[in-house]
């Protein structure tokens, strides 16, 4: 039975004296840390967003840039996400990677980047990946994956090696209110260090876990 998995987290120490003052600057080394240890997926994250309906969301999207100023990813505007978020800009970011026994929840608003950075990054995609963010009406009802498959052979006839970027399609950037460290430790006694934006500075403060 699930309730019966227990896994008692041993591996290290949050102390607040090896935290750097900034949440973003923290976060880039906890993540080089979980690329150098070859954590499975280390970039995927929950994106959480909230609709109309004030239902909430989640799905598991790629981190694709760190900027001093927010946390960058792409999708397709027009998606269930897309949709979601303008029409309420609070999202929240969840990383876990588990075999360090780390989390880190991610708070902030969202705002589009620019098509300057969206058309760089798109031009940078691999070639089948271009043609299927014109192939996938995300999010829509289609009558099977053949629908798929044929959207994308048609744009690749179409398009040859030269694919622009659709112009539904582009990136976000979460800018971050509120951060927190999670590190797991024995007997559930685990260390939760959570940022504070205050204007253009952080508070820093210790949490119950």
């Amino acid at each position: 039975m699930p309730g019966n998995i227990r896994n008692n987290y041993q591996q290290r120490t949050l102390p607040e004296a090896d935290l750097h003052a900034n949440p973003v600057v923290q976060f880039r080394k906890w993540l080089d840390e979980a690329i150098a240890e070859k954590v499975n997926e280390p970039t995927a994250m929950v994106l959480s967003t909230v609709d109309d309906r004030d239902r909430p969301h989640g799905r598991v999207v790629l981190l694709k840039d760190i900027t001093d100023k927010g946390f960058v990813f792409f999708t397709n505007y027009g998606s269930d996400k897309g949709k979601q978020m303008a029409v309420n800009r609070y999202v929240s970011l969840t990383f876990f990677w588990a075999e360090m026994e780390r989390q880190v929840r991610i708070d902030g608003s969202i705002r589009k980047v620019s098509r300057r950075i969206s058309d760089k990054y798109f031009a940078g995609r691999p070639c089948g990946s271009r043609i299927g963010a014109w192939a996938s009406p995300q999010s829509e009802v289609i009558d099977s994956g053949k629908v798929l498959t044929d959207n994308f052979n048609r744009y690749k006839a179409e398009f040859g090696e030269n694919i622009p970027r659709p112009p539904y399609w582009g990136g976000y950037m979460v800018l971050p209110y509120r951060i927190e460290f999670w590190q797991g430790r024995p007997n559930r006694l685990h260390d939760r260090i959570c940022y504070l934006a205050d204007n253009r500075s952080w508070n820093r403060v210790r949490l119950a876990p």
